[in-house]
């Protein structure tokens, strides 16, 4: 009984950032007060806050740009993680584990050590504030996880498949296709939600290689909204877009929750 109620507790006050930002997102913009902030307000405004913010940030672009980024970066990080994966394990590389570790190891790098290089690099190789750039840069991002993952799961597939499937005639590349990718649903479905999320809430390299509207992340977006609070942007406003922009990553993780857990089990990450 006690310790039932603790946890109700503890949980009251990890839902209390999320009640507050419920709460006063969708209170009208001109009767916030701090000092009510705990009161909700009889007039729900939170598609009027939103659509307010939606005007003001030109947030049409940035949502457009950030679901190109989060989906085609992911696809793209977790078919190569399962290339690096497959040739690793199934197919024994030479100094296997070596490679891995090539392709593993910068992720040990804090990324704001990457900032200064990537801005150059982006500059000189005219990047800089490309959709492709952005591709590029969330792609490479991608692959590590998708790499760990992968590896982890290959590993634990029975090497006859492959020898059967080679038996049969079938190439490498057909083995990987036709055999071990769809072996590997839960898995690429887990390492993709992973990095779609990772993505869609990026704020860092958003702020670094992008300028324009139409390049840049939606979070970007919405830190240029929320820094111009104080220059006449309602607090209402700003909690009501990041509300409703943050609800994407929610409702994938809610229709996906079994395969996810699933994928994470075979990936070896629970």
């Amino acid at each position: 009984m006690i310790r039932r109620l603790v946890l109700v507790v503890l949980g009251l006050i990890w839902l209390g950032p999320t009640y507050l930002l419920i709460v006063n997102a969708a209170r009208p913009a001109d009767t916030y007060d701090p000092s009510r902030a705990w009161l909700p307000s009889p007039d729900f405004s939170l598609v009027e806050n939103f659509l307010l913010a939606w005007e003001r940030a030109d947030l049409a672009q940035s949502l457009a740009s950030t679901a190109v980024y989060s989906v085609v970066s992911p696809a793209l990080g977790v078919l190569i993680g399962a290339l690096a994966g497959y040739t690793i394990v199934v197919l024994r590389l030479r100094h296997g584990f070596f490679w891995f570790m090539v392709i593993f190891g910068g992720t040990i790098f804090p990324s704001q050590m990457l900032l200064v290089p990537l801005f150059v690099g982006y500059s000189d190789a005219g990047l800089y504030d490309t959709r492709l750039g952005m591709i590029v840069v969330y792609t490479t991002i991608s692959v590590p996880l998708s790499a760990f993952v992968l590896r982890n799961f290959f590993t634990g597939v029975a090497f006859s498949i492959f020898e059967a499937a080679r038996m049969d005639g079938a190439s490498t590349l057909r083995i990987f296709l036709r055999v071990y990718l769809p072996l590997a649903t839960s898995a690429l479905a887990a390492v993709f939600i992973l990095n779609f999320t990772f993505i869609w809430n990026d704020l860092l390299f958003g702020l670094t290689l992008s300028q324009t509207a139409e390049v840049r992340p939606v979070m970007t977006a919405l830190a240029g909204l929320l820094t111009d609070v104080y220059a006449g942007t309602p607090v209402p406003v700003g909690l009501a877009a990041g509300l409703v922009v943050s609800l994407p990553t929610v409702v994938l993780f809610v229709a996906t929750q079994r395969m996810f857990a699933r994928g994470l089990a075979l990936g070896g990450l629970s």
